[in-house]
């Protein structure tokens, strides 16, 4: 007894510097943002504290020897790729994990194969790819062979998220409306979707910022037009500036803003479903 205040006291102190050690790149790098410009390098301890890099990656700076970064047309490419495959990977996984609810004759060796998509290295599978385009005379293109590629990666997560969904709901619900006479397609519109609807954001989630930031599979499969991961990794391998260091502070603010959507439609959807749940027979007859 006397040795648990000791061990809660270790657990805090090791889940604290744990956090740290995640968030430590943040910190540097939101740090190093905010030096003055425009010439130099990452340098600490800052001299001059500004806002020079910020402007300049906006588009506000004067002109100066450190080129804007090449993220217009790549940001719109990976916002783009990440919305379709995001849609596209949240239907296959609601849809597949809906059939999973049953068991089906080779339903193990499906659930391995859907899962395989994130199994599999993505620089191997991305080398697959740009391979078989290539015997297939397929020119590779972020919107072609590698949003193939996104989907495949983002799918399984989605179905994972929707399988846990499916496997807390009672089916109870479901036979209720069927036993009305309600047709199964407006049962799932009616009763089942606004059920799973959180499971579904949550999926949507993960599709959408595991294909904002991949870069592996795009590397080999994109083609010439880049997304912003590769971009930014084109600009880094010649020299860094800290106008990168502002760029991913504002990457990491636009993730933030993601989570805080998400959060508020999640707490509208939970508020909505609470509110129906007495109600389901009267809405769906």
């Amino acid at each position: 007894m006397h040795q648990l205040p000791i061990l809660r006291f270790s657990l805090a102190v090791y889940c604290a510097l744990f956090i740290l050690f995640l968030y430590a790149p943040f910190i540097v790098m939101g740090i190093l943002s905010f030096q003055a410009g425009p010439e130099g390098g990452p340098q600490f301890p800052i001299i001059e504290w500004s806002t020079y890099w910020y402007q300049h990656v906006l588009g506000f700076a004067p002109p100066s020897r450190v080129a804007p970064l090449p993220i217009g047309e790549a940001l719109v490419r990976s916002l783009t790729l990440a919305f379709a495959t995001m849609v596209v990977s949240t239907v296959l996984g609601t849809l597949t994990a809906q059939a999973f609810r049953r068991k089906f004759k080779g339903s193990n060796i499906m659930f391995y194969l859907v899962v395989l998509g994130m199994m599999v290295p993505g620089v191997l599978l991305g080398l697959g790819m740009a391979l078989v385009a290539r015997e297939a005379g397929i020119s590779p293109t972020w919107w072609g062979t590698a949003f193939v590629l996104h989907v495949v990666y983002t799918y399984p997560f989605a179905f994972l998220v929707m399988l846990a969904i499916f496997n807390r709901f009672d089916p109870a619900v479901e036979e209720a409306a069927w036993a009305l006479g309600v047709p199964p397609g407006r049962t799932f519109r009616k009763v089942t979707f606004p059920m799973i609807f959180p499971g579904v954001l949550s999926a949507m989630l993960f599709a959408f910022t595991l294909s904002y930031d991949e870069f592996p599979r795009t590397l080999f499969t994109g083609g010439s037009d880049v997304t912003m991961p590769l971009a930014i990794y084109g600009t880094f391998a010649v020299e860094i500036h800290p106008n990168l260091f502002a760029f991913g502070v504002l990457t990491t603010l636009f993730s933030f803003a993601l989570l805080t959507v998400y959060g508020l439609l999640m707490t509208a959807s939970v508020r909505k479903g609470r509110s129906k749940a007495s109600g389901i027979q009267e809405d769906i007859t």
